[in-house]
């Protein structure tokens, strides 16, 4: 149950919280580029809009201007007309152009819509004459033909400065409005005055928002004003439900390789933990039957003696030198077995390895002259301290050399090397012999594995047994036909009061 556990809170850990956390940092992302997107199309509509009017009124400006130039008040009704109806004609965005006189009576003007017509109490005529410039009127009119306008008026001077005439046009804000349908057809927007009151809106069908955005006319202190659209909620539907499968298969993903690596570490741990029962089980059996089994041995072992004392015979005298091997080489492999059941059973003191590799220099110089092999040892100028058992550590040394050894049948090379750095100390034994196969190197430190017709299989597993109860690590590495190193690293005393 607790593995189930684990798995479903890492399941929640990898895949559900990221998935969700990336989920609503998706849809804030898809509703926010979704909310600029729409203010961005509202905007270029807005400014579209914008600069027709403000293009429109700078036209109408300039044509006011020209026309005020143009007009002469000696001029005949008929002239005036002919020129008015000319500019008319050039433009069908105005509803017609009109000169009054300075007190707001028609004189003469491009249609009959406003004859005999007196504007003098409209606002912007009055604002004319107030102000003496160009006002545009706040108000949208509607003529009798149907058609909605908003009045411009310009004054015309005499030579003493004075209002002689006002000069008026009427901007077809109907026909602005069919263009603004054309251009933007599903849209929604307003022109408001400098009061902020209505002039004319434009409503379509479509749906939109209660967010507007306003951008001001140039030529004058009106604005239009658009609605944004309503929100699109199957885009940021879609880009959410893209982002949660993205999200699902990287996260599955992670899991399946975070699970792979789980089991492979479970299964490394479960493989060391039946090591350890093993070896665990081996020195119970060890420690219930070593004296059992020595007592026997010391017996014989006294019997043999004293029957090669009576039996001189040299034929009699080999078997009795086999049978002695025999018993010498069982009380080893007990040995061993004790030591693999409890490898710390003897006390544990500060010893200095440079001092121990010396003590066994001259019996493996002695061994490598024997096997014709060249040594050699290097040691530092400072004795280096560990925590450990002397006898152990001799125990590991000679065992590994032992082996290197067997290895260099046809002679090589032996080197020991001691040295120390930071908080580790390494022994590093290297030799030239036949080395050791990839498929091999993988078992060495299993409990009775060996390639020796002789061997036990316990030789390399004490030795691991004997390190690690002091503390340190055993790696070995080898390469067929080029020879192996064996590295030890143990936990270095600065001092030996350092305990």
């Amino acid at each position: 149950m607790t593995n189930k556990y684990q798995n479903i809170a890492i399941y929640c850990l990898i895949v559900l919280l990221p998935t969700l956390i990336g989920v609503l940092y998706s849809l804030y992302q898809s509703a926010d580029e979704e909310y600029h997107n729409r203010q961005e199309d509202t905007y270029w509509i807005a400014s579209v809009h914008q600069k027709s009017w403000d293009q429109f009124i700078s036209e109408t400006f300039t044509m006011l201007e020209i026309l005020s130039v143009s007009i002469r008040t000696d001029q005949s009704a008929d002239q005036l007309e002919n020129l008015l109806q000319e500019a008319h004609r050039m433009d069908p965005r105005y509803g017609g152009i009109y000169l009054l006189n300075k007190n707001g009576t028609i004189i003469t003007g491009s249609n009959s819509y406003l004859e005999n017509a007196d504007l003098s109490e409209t606002e912007y005529i009055k604002e004319i004459t107030k102000t003496k410039d160009i006002i545009i009127s706040n108000k949208e009119e509607k003529l009798i033909n149907g058609q909605k306008v908003i009045g411009v008026g310009k004054p015309i001077f005499s030579e003493n400065g004075e209002i002689d005439a006002i000069l008026i046009a009427h901007l077809r804000s109907d026909y602005m409005e069919n263009i603004m349908k054309v251009l933007t057809p599903n849209t929604s927007l307003a022109l408001l005055n400098a009061e902020e009151e209505l002039i004319f809106d434009i409503q379509s069908k479509k749906e939109f928002s209660q967010e507007k955005l306003s951008v001001p006319l140039e030529s004058l202190p009106w604005e239009l004003e658009v609605k944004m659209p309503s929100k699109d909620t199957d885009h940021i539907y879609k880009q959410v439900m893209t982002s949660l499968a993205k999200y699902l298969i990287i996260t599955h993903i992670i899991f399946v390789f975070i699970q792979y690596f789980m089991l492979k570490r479970q299964a490394q741990q479960e493989k060391k933990e039946n090591e350890l029962q093993k070896l665990e089980l081996v020195g119970t059996l060890a420690a219930s039957t070593a004296h059992e089994i020595r007592n026997p041995l010391t017996g014989i072992k006294g019997l043999v003696q004293l029957l090669s004392e009576k039996y001189t015979n040299s034929t009699d005298q080999y078997y009795f030198s086999v049978i002695n091997d025999e018993i010498n080489r069982i009380n080893e492999i007990v040995s061993e077995f004790l030591i693999l059941g409890k490898p710390t059973a003897q006390k544990n003191e500060i010893m200095d390895l440079k001092q121990i590799i010396k003590t066994l220099d001259p019996l493996i110089r002695s061994e490598a002259l024997m096997n014709r092999i060249s040594y050699q040892c290097e040691l530092p100028n400072q004795p280096i301290y560990v925590i450990g058992t002397n006898d152990q550590m001799k125990q590991v040394i000679l065992n590994i050399t032992k082996n290197a050894f067997e290895s260099m049948e046809a002679g090589g090379s032996l080197t020991i090397k001691l040295s120390a750095k930071n908080s580790k100390c390494q022994i590093k034994i290297i030799d030239t012999g036949m080395g050791i196969s990839e498929q091999a190197i993988k078992k060495i430190f299993q409990p009775f594995y060996t390639s020796k017709d002789m061997g036990t299989g316990l030789g390399l597993v004490v030795c691991r047994r004997i390190i690690e109860s002091f503390g340190g690590e055993i790696f070995i590495t080898s390469k067929e036909n080029y020879g192996t190193q064996v590295d030890i690293f143990l936990p270095k005393k600065e001092t030996p009061s350092d305990v």
